[in-house]
């Protein structure tokens, strides 16, 4: 995508810790004022589909869908500039050739391990927390970017192409696995080195199946372009019809005469 039309720097400056921890802190704000403003997480996945849609969505338009009424980019500057930044190094990692995970290049979304964090908690400390209603790992970046998926149908439509539109539901599947629980046995916790167990390897794997389904989106609208409207042609005026030229003669005695003999 265009960084012009987003507004976003190139090259991009990667976020740090504290960036994102500023991220929170507004989202945090606007929620006193709306319930609905989303966390961090869902807006990372809400970021990625936007990167990766084959129309550039501008900002005026994908603003009000995801943090509603009470955002006002020009009050909150600070946090669109933070999240041109993000945007653009989402997009420097998806267009970097990048064959493997452990690549420092690779797109890592910003995901939480929820129940990772609850269980790294002093069990004093945890309380009465359900683990089980709590979100999965990645489940909630899945969400996001499906919301946008959701929220702009006509741009993720499926390409006549038939391998095309094979790897659009490939790629899009992948993803809608991470909206579903991780219920199969933990053996890794993602929030820190040697936690408790509270993520699944098949988790693991379907998180990285969703990192790689990105690329292929990217790559997929990329390479088809912008969808190109068909254009309608206006019905033609019936013969005893008004001329549309305004001329106020019947249409079959105006333009509906068609050329004149060839001499």
């Amino acid at each position: 995508m265009n960084p012009a039309l987003t507004g976003a720097p190139a090259p991009a400056t990667p976020l740090t810790p504290e960036d994102f921890d500023a991220l929170d802190a507004e989202l945090d704000a606007l929620r006193q004022q709306d319930e609905e403003v989303p966390q961090w997480e869902f807006c990372e996945g809400f970021l990625a589909a936007l990167v990766c849609s084959r129309r550039a969505v501008e900002p005026d338009e994908y603003w009000p869908v995801l943090l509603g009424d009470v955002f006002q980019p020009m009050a909150h500057m600070e946090f669109v500039l933070r999240w041109r930044r993000r945007w653009a190094e989402v997009g420097h990692a998806l267009d970097a050739p990048v064959q493997s995970p452990d690549d420092e290049r690779t797109y890592q979304p910003e995901a939480l391990d929820t129940r990772g964090a609850v269980l790294a908690l002093p069990e004093e400390d945890r309380g009465d927390t359900d683990l089980a209603g709590l979100p999965a790992f990645a489940q909630v970046w899945a969400l996001g970017f499906l919301y946008a998926v959701e929220t702009w149908p006509e741009d993720w439509a499926p390409p006549r192409d038939p391998d095309a539109a094979r790897m659009l539901d490939d790629a899009l599947s992948a993803i809608v696995a991470l909206t579903e629980d991780d219920r199969d046995p933990p053996t890794v916790s993602m929030f820190t080195e040697n936690g408790p167990p509270s993520v699944s390897d098949r988790r693991l794997d379907e998180f990285g199946a969703a990192i790689w389904a990105v690329y292929d989106l990217r790559q997929l609208w990329r390479s088809l372009g912008p969808r190109v409207q068909a254009l309608r042609k206006q019905p033609e005026p019936g013969r005893n019809d008004p001329c549309p030229c305004g001329s106020g003669k019947k249409y079959k005695k105006c333009h509906g005469m068609g050329p004149g003999p060839t001499p």
